[in-house]
This record gives C-alpha cells, sequence and structure tokens, in this order.
C-alpha cells in the first residue's frame, strides 16, 4: 500500500470524527462566549431554487423555537461545476421538493419550470428590501413562492439593479468562503446544514448549547430512521460479519443484475432498483438501509453499479467533496453505519469491485460483496486497489478468491455500468444512491421512504410483515 493509502484511513478517521466534531464545537462555544455574541446562523436563499422555497418557510418557525441571530443573504444559482446536468438537477429539484413539502405540510408544487427571469428579479428586489428591513424571515417564504406563481411570460429586466448585483456577489463571495456551493444552506460554527433535510442536525446542536426557549420539544422535520434496524440484516460492521449467514441472496437469480433476493421474494414480488457507486459515501449509508427495506416488503432487489462521478466526465469540486465527507460522517452516526477510515476507491478500486460485484451477483452474493466492498473502503481503510485488501474482502462475503481474481480479467461488467448509467438518465436522474419501484424513482440515502411508500401501494400486504 502506498504510503497515501498509510495515511489516508488515520487522518479521514480523526478528521470526520465525533469526538473531533465536539472539540471543535466546544472551540466555536468558547470563542463565541468570550466575544458576547448570540448564536449566529447565516443562511443563504436562492429564490429560484425549490428547495429555498421550503427552507424559507421554517424560518419563522426556527427565530421562534431559539435564541438565535439569523443573517440571511440573498444567492444566485451554482456554478456548472457544481451543479452538474443543471437541467436534470434543476426538474429533478423540483419534483423532489414537491414530495418533501407534501411529506412535512409545506408549500409548495411543482409548475413544471423556474420562476421567469422578471419573476426573479421582483422577487431579488423584494427579498433584499426585506432584508434591510428585517423582515426577511416572515416574508421570504411568500416572496419566494410568489416568484414560483408568476406567469412564465414576464418582461425580464435588462439586469438586476446595481445593489442586488452587488449582494449576490458579496452573498456569493462569503458562501464559498464559508465552504459551500448551494442554496437553502445554514452556516452555524463551522457546520453546514442543507435544506430542511439537514435542519434537525442544527436544532440539535442549538439544543445542547441550551439556545432553544422555553417549551421547545423534539425538531421541525424529523430524519426518517424507520429502516435502520429490523434484525434481518447485519450492518457492515455489525460484529456478525456483513451479512447473516443464513439469510443467502438466491443463487439462480436471473441475470448477473441481479436480481439479488434478500429473501427468496416470490416470482410476482416488486423490484427494488438500487443504483449504486463503490465510491458514494451516501451509497455506504444507504446500502445496509435498502437491503433491510426489500426484506421487510418482500421486494426483489436489483444491484445497479455505475462507475463513480468523476471518472464518467462529471467534476466534483473541493468545497463540494469536503461537504460531503463531513455530511456523510454525520448522517451516518445518525443511521448507526460505520464510516471514516477511508481509502478513497476512486480510480482501479471502483473498476475492480464492479467486476468482483458482477461475478458476486452471478454467484448469489451481491448484496453480501456490496456491504463487504463498502464497509472496506468507507469504515476500515482497505485499499481495494491492491490484492490483499480485495481479497479481504471477496472473502467476507463468501466468495472464492481464484473466482474473483479470474472475474477481474472480464470487462463485461463495463457494458453493464453503461447500461446501468443509461437507464438512471431515462429516470431523469444521473446520481447515486437512486431507487426505483415501478415508475416512482428517487435520488439520496435520506429518501427511501418514497421507495417505501411506493412498495407499500405495490404490496400493502407486505407492508407490516418482518
Amino acid at each position: 500500500m502506498s504510503l497515501k493509502g498509510l495515511l489516508s484511513p488515520a487522518i479521514s478517521s480523526w478528521w470526520l470524527s465525533e469526538a473531533r466534531q465536539r472539540r471543535q464545537r466546544g472551540r466555536v462555544e468558547r470563542a463565541r462566549r468570550a466575544r458576547g455574541e448570540p448564536h449566529r446562523i447565516d443562511y443563504f436563499h436562492q429564490p429560484d431554487d425549490p428547495y429555498s422555497a421550503l427552507a424559507a418557510a421554517a424560518l419563522p418557525a426556527l427565530a421562534r423555537r431559539y435564541e438565535i441571530a439569523l443573517v440571511a443573504h440573498v444567492v444566485g444559482p451554482p456554478d456548472d461545476a457544481a451543479a452538474p446536468e443543471r437541467d436534470r438537477l434543476a426538474a429533478w429539484s423540483r419534483l423532489d421538493a414537491s414530495r418533501l413539502a407534501r411529506r412535512h405540510g409545506l408549500r409548495f408544487e411543482d409548475p413544471g419550470r423556474a420562476p421567469s427571469p422578471a419573476a426573479l428579479a421582483v422577487a431579488t428586489h423584494r427579498l433584499l428590501e426585506a432584508s434591510a428591513s428585517g423582515r426577511f424571515v416572515d416574508a421570504a417564504a411568500d416572496t419566494t413562492l410568489e416568484a414560483w406563481a408568476a406567469p412564465a411570460d414576464g418582461t425580464a429586466p435588462p439586469g438586476p439593479p446595481g445593489d442586488a448585483a452587488a449582494h449576490l456577489a458579496a452573498s456569493a463571495t462569503r458562501r464559498a468562503r464559508l465552504g459551500h456551493y448551494l442554496g437553502a444552506t445554514f452556516h452555524y460554527g463551522g457546520e453546514w446544514y442543507w435544506g430542511i433535510d439537514r435542519l434537525h442536525h442544527l436544532e440539535r446542536r442549538l439544543q445542547a448549547l441550551g439556545a432553544a426557549r422555553a417549551g421547545v420539544e423534539g425538531v421541525l422535520f424529523e430524519p426518517d430512521l424507520v429502516d435502520d434496524r429490523d434484525g434481518h440484516a447485519t450492518g457492515a460492521g455489525a460484529g456478525e460479519g456483513v451479512v447473516d449467514r443464513h439469510d443467502r441472496d438466491d443463487p439462480d437469480a436471473p441475470g448477473h443484475d441481479g436480481p439479488s433476493q434478500a429473501a427468496r421474494s416470490p416470482a410476482d414480488a416488486p423490484v427494488l432498483d438500487f443504483w449504486f457507486s463503490l465510491r458514494s459515501p451516501y451509497t455506504a449509508i444507504a446500502a445496509p438501509r435498502v437491503i433491510r427495506l426489500a426484506r421487510r416488503h418482500g421486494a426483489t432487489l436489483r444491484l445497479r453499479g455505475l462507475l463513480p462521478m468523476v471518472m464518467r466526465g462529471l467534476p466534483v469540486p473541493p468545497a463540494k467533496r469536503r461537504y460531503i465527507a463531513a455530511d456523510a460522517a454525520r448522517e451516518a452516526r445518525l443511521h448507526g453505519v460505520p464510516f471514516g477510515r477511508i481509502v478513497d476507491p476512486v480510480g482501479r478500486p471502483a473498476e475492480r469491485g464492479l467486476a468482483v460485484m458482477a461475478h458476486a451477483l452471478r454467484a448469489g452474493r451481491g448484496e453480501a460483496f456490496l456491504l463487504s466492498f463498502l464497509q472496506g473502503a468507507w469504515a476500515e481503510g482497505v485499499d481495494a486497489g491492491a490484492d490483499r485488501g480485495l481479497r479481504g474482502l471477496c472473502e467476507r462475503a463468501e466468495l472464492d478468491w481464484g473466482d474473483c481474481r479470474a472475474a477481474l480479467a472480464d470487462d463485461a461488467w463495463r457494458a453493464d455500468a453503461e447500461r446501468h448509467r443509461t437507464a438512471l438518465f431515462e429516470r431523469g436522474l444521473w446520481g447515486v444512491p437512486s431507487l426505483a419501484v415501478g415508475d416512482v424513482a428517487a435520488w439520496g440515502q435520506d429518501r427511501l421512504w418514497v421507495a417505501r411508500e411506493a412498495l407499500r401501494r405495490t404490496s400493502p400486504e407486505t407492508g407490516g410483515r418482518r
């Protein structure tokens, strides 16, 4: 193993650890108290971002619940490097935000388009006026929704007024300096919280600091923890192996896509498609829960591996990499998934992993190998680019190393990966982890509830089974 490989697990384990997070938070809090400052939260609002529409709706409640100084900044969209596949991202964000709004009782319906330039200019001007007069918290949601509801044929002004352009530029600069790139983001004490999906982390932190007002209980938007544990599959690192030995995949599952069946489902069982990348930390967090989800609903799980985004020509800027790593560590702790001791499997390790995965699926050990590889790369610091490391991951999944080594010479997995990528793009998605049940697709380790609801509709009789 290279020196980089030897050092990376130790460094990542320290940098992403909860102990380091506690120490850093302690330093921030001591410095805040020494300066006599309030709990300042910087909120970055992008009026043509549907997630910002949802986040804005939470601002009044957040201000009522906590002793905070909320400083709002209006920003434009992220640059191309931070938002690959921009058109797909825009369309997906509208659909996803509509689902979130229905789930949490908020206002947002996908109008099928973004706000017009004219409506966006008006909204930006009004938001800046509200900010200057101290009314942003109360005005942001309505002003943003009005922009989304405005007719699409409005006449656009020649450009934002000078003060608006200066504000947008200054806000973008501040956001970049603090280390982020998206709208609907909250920054507090050196950490970032994106949208209403991560607001519960910020609330728990404020509560631990004693910043909650009297009578505050719980959080505004509870995280989805339904599929974290059910006793039918031991998650990676749970102490009894990666997958229970008595719960083997069906060796007769058809096709080398899978299905990699979790529980020998009947022929008419619903199919849960799972697109993954071995280099995706969110895949590492999602995979054990996805397997449990499929088992609970008697679904056939079809594993669809992709090459990492950077190996498909999609950029991942440094700020995005840093945020994803920190956020993934936080989410892993929430869901009880081991994480942090990392050897980045980009390049050769990912290719070798997909080659073995093709063999593992044929052998009925696809799920076991997926969990073993992800645990090794993201929690144990195993270098899958080396034979010694990959062999251990294979044998833990009860795969013969000789067969796996032979599979490394078979490039058929490349056609599989391309076919999986095409199928994902046909769903309007491009990132991982993604899931689909029938015509319902979702992207993200925090969207298992979308697939769960679809499975319940597909086979309601299994909703409470096991």
